[in-house]
């Protein structure tokens, strides 16, 4: 059986006896453009609204709105440029002086994290107008390995089709549900950077696809690369840090019984 036809058959068990909508980001890359085909098939072009969130201009957005009209499903534009370009503002005023302002205005991991967190946030204001409404996570596995995603931004989501499946797999699915292969090989970028995906990591994802799928061995080098990544950024896969009472308990009596 193919990959596409477990992830549809999924779909239809979980959400095929509601008749709620499915909230998804369409940002023109491979990911969402597959995710948005996996539901079409499941549940039909009716149940899936595709939301656009540029950031001011976006020079691919024609990609987004080509996934749509090939879909022929629901969809919104809203633009985050006022919600970006506001809290920046606030963020580099709350500073004490002008040179700490200009450093936050030019902070990388704000500029590339907060657009994706006002992404998911608009998309849940999306969901809120469809009561019972879902919204589904886009992320892939190898991404997700690395933790190349942003926490509380892209990583997250109602529910994920995705997350087991390689970058290598996912284009197999793309191309198994008949999108357009453009689309579905499009070079992978964060839309910011100006660089490739695989130019910001420093490696390929054939050759992370490579290690995650037990093909080849990889060298030292690259196996620390990828360790590295993994062992770093392994806080953003993992379920938010909850102590319970006893563990608090434990830790103050390990404490006191110390002094």
């Amino acid at each position: 059986m193919l990959k596409s036809e477990f992830i549809i058959k999924w779909i239809q068990k979980e959400f095929g006896e509601m008749d709620n909508k499915i909230i998804i980001g369409i940002s023109g890359g491979k990911d969402s453009t597959i995710c948005a085909g996996l539901l079409v098939k499941a549940l039909g072009k009716d149940r899936v609204i595709g939301v656009l969130m540029p950031n001011g201009e976006q020079t691919d957005i024609n990609d987004s709105h080509r996934v749509i009209e090939h879909l022929g499903i629901e969809s919104r534009v809203i633009n985050i440029s006022h919600g970006y370009d506001g809290l920046m503002y606030a963020i580099a005023n709350s500073q004490e002086n002008v040179e700490d302002a200009y450093n936050a205005y030019e902070n990388d991991m704000i500029k590339t994290n907060l657009p994706s967190r006002l992404r998911m946030a608009t998309l849940y204001a999306v969901a809120a107008l469809y009561p019972g409404s879902r919204v589904v996570n886009t992320s892939n596995w190898s991404e997700r390995y690395i933790g190349y995603s942003t926490k509380y931004g892209d990583g997250v989501g109602d529910f994920s089709l995705l997350c087991e499946f390689t970058v290598r797999e996912v284009l197999q699915i793309g191309d198994e549900i008949g999108l357009p292969y453009d689309l579905v090989h499009k070079v992978p970028s964060d839309g910011m950077s100006g660089k490739s995906d695989e130019e910001r990591i420093g490696f390929t994802y054939d050759e992370l696809d490579d290690y995650l799928l037990n093909v080849t061995l990889p060298t030292f080098e690259l196996l620390n690369k990828i360790e590295k990544l993994h062992a770093k950024n392994l806080h953003k896969i993992v379920n938010m840090k909850c102590p319970s009472r006893k563990e608090y308990e434990e830790v103050y009596n390990e404490t006191k019984n110390h002094i």
